[in-house]
């Protein structure tokens, strides 16, 4: 195995000796990571403030979420290989830079197209930043440091998915200096500056010693199949389902297809392809990424479907919506901070258990809603929504501690990059599918029988992620 080498922000261009990730160097990735994250989900509850004050229709605020989970989903491989090739700690920075700048310009966004094309601008810097964290923790740890990182990091990533949802509604309820929706993106404004200057200080250069050049077609035919997948998805309901949805869809096997031929010719040929074929022979990796995208559906489809039909069904505010989560937020961090004790003792077997507890959960929230609605709220929900969260806890750590566990620290970038995108593309295709059959079950059942209906759906996903969990390997490297 090709080793990383790993120098000193001072010396980047000698031959120093080796750094390791250092404790504040660990809390400044995981912050990067959590930004994100947080900001894919923040926009849930501030949509309809933003909708009254652009004047925006339904398709260009689904825009605002689309074109920004499209940008960063279509971009994560390409990131993760050029931090291979230039070094991570300078796409990082790179990254994380542009990230400030572009939620700047969302938080001034004078129209509706305006915050779409910064939305778009913010999710690529997202995917030149993200990949290079895991990449940056795969390289520069090993052992039980490595492993207590990579568990850190799926539980911030976790947490940041719901802590998201409820900072969102907080912001647009507490109108800071009359900013009101505005806030949820100038808030990541000095959260970046801080984070650049920590950067500069504790984050350490790696790179592969053997820099793989970018693969033109596969990087035009990754982007071309997701886009005809997730594009179609997201905003055909909004637009009326017209011809180029459907023709958009029908290419998707199609270019995918294209996309797998050109990958397996160039690593046939000598060359190095974008997402290199032998990766998907790491059992682990191989398996860990197939029980993610159950999981991210699920996980995002939910957060999207309980923001609008706690706002526009049960009438909360934007405040009670967000604290109605706060159980399930709680609960994820506090069984995660046990979740690497866990796995040590019972292996991933661990991770069938959080199905099995989040299936419970699923169950507890759709007997509530059919109880209490339209009067749902904090208690209401607090029994089902913290035993879900104490469920997802004990798998999306876990998993994507075992995605990266073989994966090389030569090729920690796309590693990385084919993990975060995986995530991100579930995420984007969660919220277009069950946000789609929720909205369109509305009108004909009204909104209870419509949330039963896709909690029930969201239930069988997560039993097939118990059922995928029996496959993972027994240990955890």
């Amino acid at each position: 195995m090709t080793e990383t080498i790993i120098t000193t922000p001072a010396a980047a261009r000698t031959a120093a000796a080796p750094r390791a990730l250092g404790r504040l160097g660990l809390f400044t990735v995981l912050l990067a990571a959590a930004l994100p994250l947080i900001d894919f989900f923040i926009v849930n509850v501030a949509l309809p403030s933003m909708g009254r004050d652009l004047a925006a229709s339904e398709s260009v605020l689904e825009l605002v979420v689309a074109g920004y989970g499209l940008a960063y989903a279509v971009l994560l491989v390409l990131g993760g290989r050029l931090g291979d090739l230039f070094g991570r700690r300078r796409l990082f920075l790179g990254g994380m830079a542009a990230f400030g700048l572009t939620s700047l310009a969302c938080g001034l966004a004078p129209d509706a197209w305006s915050l779409v094309a910064a939305r778009v601008a913010q999710g690529a810097s997202a995917a030149a930043m993200v990949p290079q964290v895991l990449a940056t923790i795969q390289s520069s740890t090993e052992g039980p440091r490595r492993a207590r990182a990579m568990s850190l990091y799926g539980a911030t990533a976790g947490l940041s998915m719901v802590a998201g949802q409820i900072l969102g509604g907080v912001l647009v309820a507490a109108d800071l200096a009359g900013s009101g929706w505005r806030s949820v993106f100038l808030v990541n404004v000095p959260v970046v500056v801080v984070g650049l200057v920590l950067a500069v200080r504790s984050v350490p250069e790696t790179r592969s010693p053997r820099p793989e050049p970018v693969d033109g077609p596969g990087t035009v035919l990754l982007a071309a199949a997701l886009l005809t997948l997730l594009a179609p998805l997201t905003e055909g309901r909004a637009a009326g389902w017209p011809l180029w949805t459907w023709l958009s869809l029908a290419a998707f096997p199609l270019v995918a297809g294209a996309f797998v031929a050109v990958e397996r010719r160039a690593d046939r040929q000598g060359r190095t392809p974008l997402v290199p074929p032998s990766l998907f022979a790491l059992t682990p990796l191989r398996r860990g990424l197939t029980l993610m995208v159950p999981f991210s559906i699920g996980f995002s489809g939910f957060m999207f479907v309980i923001a609008v039909a706690l706002q526009s069904g049960a009438g909360l505010g934007p405040v009670p919506a967000g604290l109605a989560l706060a159980p399930m937020a709680l609960a994820f961090f506090l069984v995660s901070l046990a979740g690497p004790r866990l796995v040590a003792r019972f292996g991933t077997r661990v991770v069938t258990a959080g199905s099995a507890l989040q299936a419970l959960g699923v169950v507890l929230l759709l007997l509530a809603v059919r109880a209490d609605w339209p009067d749902l709220g904090l208690v209401a929900l607090l029994p089902g929504a913290a035993v879900a969260g104490a469920g997802q806890a004990l798998q999306l750590p876990v998993v994507m501690r075992i995605v990266m566990s073989e994966v090389p620290p030569a090729r920690a970038g796309v590693g990385s990059g084919v993990m975060v995108t995986t995530q991100q593309t579930s995420l984007a295709l969660g919220v277009a599918t069950l946000g789609t059959l929720f909205l369109s079950l509305v009108p004909g059942m009204g909104m209870r029988d419509a949330l039963v209906v896709t909690l029930a759906v969201q239930l069988g996903g997560v039993v097939v992620t118990g059922l995928l969990s029996l496959r993972l390997p027994r240990t955890v490297g």
